[in-house]
């Protein structure tokens, strides 16, 4: 059975991009675990509470066949730095699956792993920074729901959240015919 990590910040997750995602993974076969900056309860933006009993710095790459990054405020403010930078590194060194929805995609620019890769992430008219930090690190940004680059998805905002949960299937199940 492929495992997949979803990451989601302890405070200010974005509630419906864990639960449809993790939802429509578990539909398809798909064993989850949640990690997160701190265990324990962990609150979204919207009341969701999720018990987390992984901490992201004990995440094992060897033991995942994905990492997802969950999008929210919350994700840059505890998990854009070098643990988060180094397990996406170490999932793409790896050959292996890296997502990011929402603001999150700016926690794989940062990591350096969006450098020549096309790649989405959360704007709105008023706001269009996370854009930028994508275009300082030479991603080639597109205004998609989805974009897939290799073994890397991006999604543009929880709206987002089915086609980029199937589109992270699709690559698991690619990955699978492979072996």
């Amino acid at each position: 059975m492929q495992k997949v990590a979803l990451i989601i910040a302890n405070k200010e997750f974005r509630d419906e991009e864990y639960t449809t995602i993790k939802d429509i993974l578990i539909s398809k076969g798909i064993k989850i675990y949640t990690f997160s900056n701190e265990t324990g309860l962990a609150l979204g933006r919207f009341g969701n509470e999720v018990e987390v009993k992984n901490n992201i710095k004990d995440l094992n790459v060897k033991n995942f066949d994905a990492i997802v990054f969950i999008g929210g405020s919350g994700a840059l403010d505890y998990l854009n730095n070098d643990i988060s930078y180094n397990l996406a590194r170490s999932f793409l060194d790896n050959n292996k699956i890296v997502g990011a929805i929402c603001i999150s995609p700016v926690i794989l620019a940062e990591s350096g792993i969006l450098k020549g890769k096309s790649a989405t992430v959360w704007s709105s008219p008023m706001d269009k920074s996370a854009i930028a930090i994508l275009k300082k690190n030479m991603a080639k940004f597109n205004d998609l729901a989805v974009v897939v680059d290799g073994n890397i998805v991006t999604g543009r905002n929880c709206e987002a959240s089915p086609e980029f949960a199937l589109a992270i299937f699709s690559l698991l199940t690619n990955c699978q015919k492979s072996i």
